[in-house]
C-alpha cells in the first residue's frame, strides 16, 4: 500500500511504498513541475521528468545518454536492452530521442515496476517491454545479435550483485549484441578502486575496445562515486565522447587505450567462481 508524505514541494506529495528491494520513495523535483526522483532505502536511483524525458539529471545517466546518442546516427531507431529498470529513465530517453526504437527492460523488483508504471506512466506509443526477472536469467533468453545497445544498471540496495560482475556475464552480453553494438555499465566504487579496476579488467577479457567515463576525483580515488564503462567490438567514438562528457555540468574524464590499461594496475578478470558484489557506499554518500 502506498502512502503519501508531504515533501518540501508544497504542490505535490512524495509517494512512499514498500517494494521487494526495500522502501521506495518518489520525491517531487521542486524545479520541474512533473519531475521526480526515485530513492530506494534512501539511495537515489533515478530521476525522471515526465514533461521532458530527454532531460537527464543524474551525472551517470548523462554519461549513459551520451553513449545512447553515439551508438547510431541521430534519431535512428535502435534495439536496446536495459538490465535494471529503476524509474525507466534511460528507456524513456531513448524512446524520446530515437522514436520507434524497440526496447526491453529487465527489472527483478516487480513491486517497484508496478509503482513506477502507476505513478510515472510510460508513453503508450513507446515500444518498451518491461519484464520482471533476474537480469542474467533474462539475458540468456535474448536472441543472438539482437541488441544495438545493452545498458547494465543493476543494484540490489546500493550494490551490484556478484553474478553480474563476471566474464561469464559479459560473454552473454556480447552474444546478444550486434556487431558494432555497445555495452554500457553503471559502476560504483570508492578508494582504493579495487572493484572498478577489476571490472575494467573483466570487460577487457571480453571486449577489444573499452572506455571509462567518470568524474576525475572518482578516477583518482578521492571519493566514492559512479563510473560508466563502455565496451564494444569496434573502435569507439572516444573524441566525441570526451567532448560531450567534458561539457557536462559535472565534467567527466574519459580513459581509454594505454591509460585505461594502466588504470587497472594488473587487476585480474573476475569469474563466477570468485565474484563478490560491488562495495557498499559509505553512509556519508547519501547525506
Amino acid at each position: 500500500m502506498a502512502r503519501k508524505a508531504r515533501s518540501r514541494d508544497s504542490a505535490r506529495e512524495a509517494v512512499v511504498e514498500k517494494v521487494d528491494g526495500g522502501l521506495a520513495e518518489l520525491m517531487p523535483d521542486r524545479d520541474r513541475p512533473r519531475a521526480w526522483t526515485l530513492l530506494v532505502d534512501g539511495a537515489p536511483q533515478s530521476h525522471v521528468d515526465l514533461d521532458d524525458p530527454a532531460h537527464l539529471d543524474f551525472e551517470y545517466q548523462r554519461r549513459l545518454g551520451h553513449i545512447a546518442d553515439l551508438v547510431a546516427p541521430p534519431g535512428k531507431p535502435v534495439h536496446a536492452l536495459h538490465l535494471g529498470g529503476g524509474a525507466l529513465t534511460m528507456a524513456r530517453y531513448i524512446a524520446a530521442t530515437r522514436p520507434r526504437s524497440t526496447q526491453q527492460v529487465v527489472e527483478r523488483d516487480s513491486a517497484l515496476v508496478q509503482l513506477v508504471r502507476r505513478e510515472l506512466p510510460l508513453d503508450p506509443q513507446a515500444r518498451i517491454r518491461v519484464r520482471g526477472a533476474d537480469a542474467r536469467e533474462a539475458l540468456e533468453k535474448v536472441a543472438d545479435g539482437w541488441a544495438d545497445l545493452v545498458i547494465a544498471d543493476v543494484f540490489s540496495g546500493a550494490r551490484t550483485p556478484a553474478h553480474l560482475t563476471t566474464t561469464e556475464f559479459l560473454t552473454a552480453v556480447r552474444r546478444v549484441l550486434k556487431p558494432g553494438g555497445y555495452y554500457a555499465a553503471n559502476l560504483a566504487d570508492g578508494p582504493p578502486l579495487a572493484y572498478l579496476r577489476g571490472q575494467v579488467a573483466t570487460a577487457a577479457a571480453v571486449f577489444p575496445e573499452l572506455a571509462l567515463v567518470a568524474d576525475p576525483t572518482v578516477l583518482r580515488g578521492k571519493r566514492f562515486g559512479n563510473a560508466v564503462l563502455l565496451g564494444s567490438d569496434t573502435p569507439l567514438p572516444v573524441p566525441e565522447l570526451t567532448r560531450r562528457s567534458a561539457g557536462d555540468p559535472h565534467p567527466g574524464r574519459v580513459e581509454h587505450g594505454r591509460a585505461l590499461a594502466d588504470f587497472t594496475g594488473g587487476a585480474a578478470a573476475v569469474t563466477d567462481a570468485a565474484a563478490v558484489a560491488s562495495p557498499a557506499p559509505p553512509p556519508s554518500v547519501f547525506r
